[in-house]
């Protein structure tokens, strides 16, 4: 028996850092939302209890550091599967980009095996399972549009933002999330309204989502590395309506209401910056 399932990727309307807890974690609030840029995930039953990988992506490992193999463990061990699964993976979601990719492979695992193996586990039971794998798992195992709190493992839904043209570029470099959030000084910080982004979402009010993006790590990792803000820059010098980093970065993201617009960005962009997409929001929640 196979399964098909995508593993969407997520961007960051909003993320403020509150302080670092006792258990060497950060504290966050942020409100995430899916795009229609995916992985895609193809889930075959084993008879044996083995768990086999298979990427054709370079700097994608086939063994326990991959979170979707781990995602597959865990399942198996948590609840005593006799029963194993071939997970083959087609990477479309850029590597080390603050998209969430890994999170949302191993989020998309959980969700499929509970069907090909009959679990018949709810969505906050995997999402709980999700948040022992990585911080950003339990929101890729609900999508859709949501405030995460502690960790990134609570999750509160919310509406999808009104619909929009996303401009991605992701410039060739490599971000240390560790290193970001070891720079982090909570006194030194610019903390985004992030309640402020929630009312907008209520109200649809796509001038003020626009108006009220924000991320308390940005200024690190553009310290960091320059051409996140030289994208910035471009991506407002095309006509972006609002221009964000997402999560720890590098990946920058572009709201853009008119097509035309976008086209211009995405044109402008390509010059400058090999991984360059243009997506949908999605924003709508997994029903299972």
């Amino acid at each position: 028996m196979k399964i098909f399932i995508k593993a969407p990727a997520k961007i960051n309307l909003s993320l403020d850092v509150l302080h670092k807890r006792q258990d060497g974690f950060h504290e966050v609030k942020m409100i995430m939302t899916t795009i229609d840029l995916s992985d895609r995930i193809e889930l075959t039953d084993l008879p044996s209890n083995r768990i086999q990988l298979v990427s054709q992506h370079r700097f994608v490992p086939n063994d326990h550091r991959n979170l979707a193999y781990r995602a597959a463990a865990l399942l198996q061990e948590t609840y005593n599967v006799n029963r194993g699964v071939k997970i083959a993976l087609q990477k479309r979601i850029p590597v080390a980009a603050g998209l969430a990719g890994g999170s949302s492979d191993a989020a998309a695992v959980l969700r499929g095996l509970n069907r090909l193996w009959d679990l018949r586990l709810s969505l906050p039971e995997l999402a709980k399972l999700g948040a022992q794998i990585g911080s950003d798992v339990s929101f890729c195992v609900h999508g859709g549009t949501a405030l995460a709190t502690g960790r990134g493992e609570v999750i509160t839904p919310l509406p999808p933002p009104p619909s929009c043209w996303v401009v991605l570029a992701k410039p060739t470099v490599g971000v240390s999330t560790a290193d970001v959030y070891g720079q982090f000084n909570v006194n030194q910080t610019i903390h985004p309204d992030v309640e402020g982004m929630v009312d907008a979402l209520y109200r649809q009010d796509y001038h003020q989502i626009c108006a009220l993006l924000g991320n308390a790590l940005e200024p690190i990792t553009m310290k960091l590395h320059p051409e996140v803000a030289q994208i910035k820059e471009q991506m407002h010098r095309f006509g972006a309506d609002a221009v964000l980093m997402s999560g720890s970065g590098p990946t920058v993201f572009a709201l853009v209401h008119h097509e035309s617009r976008m086209q211009r960005i995405y044109n402008g962009l390509r010059g400058f910056c090999d991984q360059v997409y243009t997506v949908r929001m999605d924003g709508e929640p997994n029903m299972s």
